[in-house]
């Protein structure tokens, strides 16, 4: 079992429901298992529910809730498979979520930082063996006026097991 930082954000409930009919047609990988969110940690093996829970409680201290707005998609070849991405990247907002980010990968889960990947602020709508197919789909989306406005107040730990994902708690951005 992993462990996760996820923010699932608020948005509009037509946005989220964009977003999902976005997803049902071209996400192969997550739809089903997850909702809309950005991920702050990635897969974390070496660490205890209680250990990271408290340490997420003391970084986040510093940081309260902090607006985003989505207005562009990219792509992105996934790290760690065949697969190619497509991302709504938080055009405003953005250095919050590298700031929160960073600050995450402190103390308990500095040895976890993948320093080879480059951390970009993402929620994931889409993905595919096919880039092609996951460049058309960005290029259609930003030919129109995408914009969503949303807020991230909280982050939740979660566990991903078999393609199963277990929210576990939820710490509150102050």
């Amino acid at each position: 079992m992993s462990l996760l930082v996820l923010a699932y954000p608020t948005i509009e409930k037509k946005d989220f429901n964009w977003i999902q009919s976005i997803r049902k047609d071209h996400d192969e990988r997550y739809y089903k298992i997850v909702n809309p969110h950005f991920t702050f940690v990635f897969p974390v093996n070496n660490c205890e529910y209680n250990q990271l829970s408290e340490h997420v409680k003391k970084v986040t201290r510093k940081f309260g809730t902090f607006f985003f707005v989505l207005r562009c998609a990219q792509i992105v070849k996934d790290s760690f498979s065949d697969y190619t991405d497509v991302f709504l990247i938080p055009e405003e907002g953005y250095r919050l979520f590298v700031k929160l980010h960073d600050a995450l990968y402190s103390g308990i889960l500095e040895k976890e930082l993948r320093l080879d990947i480059p951390f970009i602020p993402h929620l994931g709508i889409a993905n595919s063996l096919d880039p092609l197919k996951c460049k058309s789909l960005a290029d259609k989306l930003n030919s129109k006026n995408i914009e969503i406005v949303g807020a991230i107040n909280k982050l939740d730990i979660v566990s991903y097991e078999e393609n199963n994902v277990k929210s576990l708690g939820s710490i509150v951005l102050q």
